[in-house]
C-alpha cells in the first residue's frame, strides 16, 4: 500500500494533468459552439461559471481551513504531552527513595517508545506496534508506581502524582485519535470533481481566443493542483513537506533531561 505522501502527490498529478485535458475539451467545444451560435454561445454562461467556481472556492476553503486547524492541534497536543510527562516525572519525588530508580527508568524507556512511534510512520504497522508497547510500559509504570504508594507512610495518598500520570497516558490517546481524524473521503472525490467540472467551463470561457493562452491554462492547473496537495499533506504532517517533526525538539529535550 502506497503511504498517504506518494497518494498525495499522485492525486495532485492525476488532477493536473486532468484539468489540462478538460481545459482543451472545453476550449473545443466552445469553440464549436460558437462556430454554431456565435451570439447565443455565452447565454446562460455566466451564472453557472459563478455557481461552480463559488462552490470550488468554498469547498476548498472549508478543507483548507480544517486541515490548517488540525495541523495546529496536532502540534500544541505535542507541547501538551511533553508537559504532562515531564510533571509526572518531577512528582516522582514524592515516592519513596528506594521505588523511584526503577520507575525513572521506566519513565525513560516510556518516552523513548513515544519518540519512536511516531519516527517509524509511514510504516504504520511498526508505528502500531511501538504504540502497543507504549501502552504495556504504561501499565507497568502504574502498577509500581501504586506498589509504591502502598509501601509509603500511612495516609500518603499521592493522588497528586496519581492524576499526572493520568494526564500522561490520557494524551496518548488524544495524539492517536488526532493523527487518525481526516475528512471522509468523499471530500477530496467532491473536490476533484469540482475542479475538474470548472476545468471543463474555464476550457469553454476561453474559446473566444484565436490562440491558448498556456500561462492561464498552466497556471490555473497548477495552483488548483498545489493547493490540493497542501491540503493533503497538512493532513498527514508525519509523511509530506509540511511536517511537525520539529515540535518533537520538546520530548527529545525532555528525554535529555532525564539522568
Amino acid at each position: 500500500m502506497k503511504d498517504p505522501e506518494q497518494l498525495g502527490v499522485l492525486f495532485a498529478i492525476s488532477l493536473f494533468l486532468g484539468m489540462l485535458v478538460l481545459l482543451e475539451v472545453g476550449r473545443r467545444v466552445g469553440t464549436r459552439r460558437l462556430r454554431k451560435d456565435p451570439e447565443g454561445a455565452r447565454t446562460g454562461i455566466s451564472a453557472v461559471e459563478g455557481s461552480m467556481f463559488g462552490l470550488l472556492g468554498l469547498l476548498i476553503a472549508f478543507t483548507f481551513s480544517g486541515a490548517a486547524s488540525r495541523f495546529d492541534a496536532r502540534r500544541q497536543l505535542i507541547t501538551e504531552e511533553a508537559n504532562d510527562i515531564g510533571t509526572a516525572w518531577l512528582r516522582l519525588d514524592l515516592l519513596p527513595a528506594e521505588a523511584q530508580p526503577e520507575l525513572r527508568d521506566l519513565f525513560r524507556r516510556y518516552l523513548d517508545s513515544r519518540l519512536l512511534t511516531y519516527r517509524k510512520l509511514p510504516d504504520v504497522e511498526a508505528a502500531q506496534a511501538e504504540l502497543q508497547h507504549s501502552i504495556e510500559l504504561q501499565g507497568e509504570i502504574w502498577t509500581k508506581t501504586i506498589a509504591a504508594l502502598r509501601a509509603g507512610p500511612p495516609g500518603f495518598t499521592g493522588s497528586l502524582l496519581l492524576n499526572s500520570l493520568n494526564a500522561m497516558f490520557d494524551i496518548v490517546t488524544s495524539r492517536t485519535a488526532a493523527a487518525r481524524t481526516h475528512p471522509p473521503f468523499a471530500i477530496y472525490l467532491m473536490l476533484g470533481a469540482l475542479a475538474l467540472a470548472a476545468s471543463l467551463l474555464a476550457g469553454v470561457g476561453m474559446a473566444g481566443a484565436k490562440t491558448r493562452s498556456w500561462i492561464h491554462v498552466i497556471g490555473f492547473a497548477a495552483v488548483l493542483s498545489l493547493t490540493v496537495y497542501v491540503i493533503l499533506d497538512l493532513e498527514h504532517p508525519r509523511v509530506g513537506l509540511i511536517r511537525v517533526d520539529a515540535f518533537d525538539r520538546s520530548l527529545i529535550e525532555l528525554r535529555e533531561s532525564m539522568k
